[in-house]
């Protein structure tokens, strides 16, 4: 499984438990928020001051050892 910055943030934390912690640490506080769960990565990391792109490859590097 893979993630992109595209993704809806609803379809993220339905895809693995680890996801969601991973996104509050982040910064991300609102995942529960019925808008939130229809926003892409991308947008809910541009209104947070976050780097996609590194929390993108960090999550996806915690699935990959998962295996």
């Amino acid at each position: 499984m893979q993630i992109s910055k595209d993704m809806l943030i609803g379809q993220l934390v339905n895809m693995d438990e680890m996801i969601a912690p991973m996104l509050m640490r982040a910064g991300m506080h609102c995942l529960g928020c019925p808008s939130a769960q229809g926003e892409t990565l991308e947008e809910a990391c541009m209104v947070h001051g976050i780097d996609c792109d590194v929390l993108v490859a960090q999550m996806n590097e915690v699935l990959a050892a998962r295996g």
